[in-house]
């Protein structure tokens, strides 16, 4: 093989390749050469323009003019030191982790040995704003039912102006939507006929071209089988006409965005003022109140509704001065395997009452009676109920509740109203000696209302703020709850007769007082008729 040795000269930007055979090439076309006084000056841009979100990734590009061939990019972050200089592509890419990531960045171009630099590109402000967080909320709750519409809905609080898109995240509970991602422009996502396939972790983040806010909290959305409605009262289901009770609505494991309607024997209650909240009280209690009543709740649009409530029996008897149950012993509560008797009694003297009660869904006459009394030798927890009496026409009066505790503590109180402005004493009575126990705590509605000194407690000047649920516990065991009502005293009970015989009770000398104050009093009346008459007849014989 021949060997050639090239030799290349340089001609006006032309060259030659000379052969060592003697034979020359043609020359090369022409390549001109341009040389510029000024340095060039590379452009510094970033994408995306404007402010930064943390969390978020921005691209600067170093742009130089195309046609002055190739370059390497030098990066300067705060400062032109040739310290801070990373060489780089024509692109950099900042993670922006913190607001400390922003601040001032410029570039310049290089290339050669040793490096020729361009100048510095004009300074560029990467301004870091903290992304907002996106918060996900649930309509109408985060526990729904199957069958419901749910409207989930992502917000982000946000100064700008710009409009945010939004990307929706749902972890299932199921292999079918596990991790499955749904996209959206709007802020609402809506399921509606909510089923169980829909459960599981929802997440949203908001999109502002390529940046995004930081990812909301998870929530979690469960959804059960269907809704029921129960309906509870308090105190009691079992009262006398004036006195106040309150039915609750309330559905199982779900409060929020409820509104509640009430039927009584099947019929709808329009007064759904009495209904707010899912409270249906009456008070005063009127004996046309007695039913059966249900209850039924809805929400959403279009609306959802549970099923109804079973169902829950008010019996409010009239008041009768005549006839009323008594009671041995006088209380409430009273132990298991002691005994209790029971009677009707009637001022009236007319006959056919009877004893009845109420007991595990039951309605009987007492086993064991004793004329219109009855008599029970061994209690037992079954004997727990209502009590009262019963005319042979079907007339109810004076009922009762009556609680059978298996434990060692009961409470003992006043088995009738106690009228306002009476004293009200409670006893904590043990089972061995059945005689209040040396130290309790007393309780009302679930709080501490007098703690560890004797079983006894007194309110004095009772009010209707003394109503409530009360019980006693001591270090041998805890009592049963038990009603006091409180009835309002009607105004004017106390009698003129009644001051009169106390003052005249303080005096005995008042009698004769107010006796000869009355003869002077008709004998001035007496004289002032007899005046009127004389003067009437004079009239009449001068016509």
């Amino acid at each position: 093989m021949e060997t050639l040795t090239i030799h290349i000269q340089h001609q006006q930007q032309m060259c030659l390749v000379v052969v060592n055979t003697g034979v020359e090439t043609d020359f090369s076309d022409a390549v001109t050469l341009t040389v510029s006084d000024l340095k060039p000056k590379p452009e510094l841009t970033s994408d995306p323009a404007g402010a930064a979100l943390t969390g978020n990734t921005v691209t600067l590009t170093c742009r130089m003019d195309p046609s002055t061939g190739n370059w390497d990019s030098y990066w300067y972050k705060h400062t032109l030191n040739p310290e801070t200089e990373k060489k780089k592509t024509n692109s950099y890419s900042l993670k922006i982790d913190s607001v400390s990531d922003g601040g001032q960045y410029w570039c310049r171009a290089g290339r050669g040995k040793p490096v020729y630099y361009t100048q510095y590109s004009d300074a560029l402000w990467v301004n870091v704003t903290v992304s907002p967080k996106a918060v996900v909320t649930v309509r109408p709750d985060e526990r729904v039912f199957r069958g419901e519409t749910v409207t989930l809905r992502c917000d982000i609080k946000w100064g700008g102006d710009t409009e945010w898109t939004y990307r929706w995240e749902i972890e299932g509970t199921n292999n079918r939507y596990k991790n499955t991602v749904s996209r959206t422009s709007t802020q609402e996502l809506n399921i509606s006929g909510v089923d169980l396939s829909h459960r599981g972790k929802y997440t949203c983040t908001g999109q502002i071209h390529t940046q995004s806010s930081q990812r909301s909290d998870a929530v979690t959305l469960t959804v059960s089988a269907e809704a029921q409605a129960s309906v509870r009262v308090s105190p009691q289901p079992w009262l006398t006409e004036g006195e106040s009770v309150t039915l609750i609505c309330e559905v199982s494991g779900s409060s929020k965005g409820w509104t509640f309607s009430w039927f009584r024997d099947h019929d709808h209650l329009s007064d759904s003022s009495r209904g707010a909240g899912g409270s249906y009280t009456l008070s005063p209690a009127a004996l046309q109140h007695t039913g059966v009543y249900t209850c039924r709740a809805e929400r959403g649009r279009p609306a959802y509704y549970t099923h109804n409530s079973s169902s829950q029996t008010l019996w409010i008897t009239g008041v009768s001065a005549s006839v009323s149950l008594v009671i041995n012993p006088s209380r409430s509560q009273h132990f298991s395997s002691d005994s209790l008797s029971l009677s009707c009694e009637d001022q009236s003297n007319s006959a056919g009452w009877t004893v009845r009660r109420y007991t595990d869904k039951d309605t009987q006459t007492c086993a064991k009676r004793t004329g219109s009394g009855c008599v029970m030798d061994s209690l037992s927890t079954s004997d727990t109920g209502v009590y009262w009496c019963e005319s042979e026409s079907g007339e109810k009066r004076h009922p009762r509740n009556i609680t059978v505790h298996d434990g060692e503590v009961i409470l003992e109180s006043s088995v009738d109203p106690v009228i306002e402005g009476e004293t009200l004493t409670l006893h904590c009575l043990h089972r061995s000696t059945n005689s209040p126990i040396l130290s309790a705590d007393f309780y009302k509605d679930g709080s501490l209302i007098q703690n560890q000194t004797t079983g006894e407690m007194n309110i004095t000047t009772v009010s209707k703020s003394h109503e409530g649920f009360y019980y006693c516990k001591t270090e041998r065991g805890q009592s049963f709850h038990s009603w006091i009502s409180v009835r309002v005293s009607r105004s004017g009970q106390i009698s003129v007769l009644k001051i009169l015989s106390f003052l005249l009770a303080a005096s005995p000398y008042l009698l004769a007082t107010v006796v000869l104050l009355y003869k002077c009093y008709r004998a001035r009346v007496s004289s002032a008729e007899d005046q009127s008459q004389y003067a009437v007849t004079e009239e009449e014989t001068s016509i």
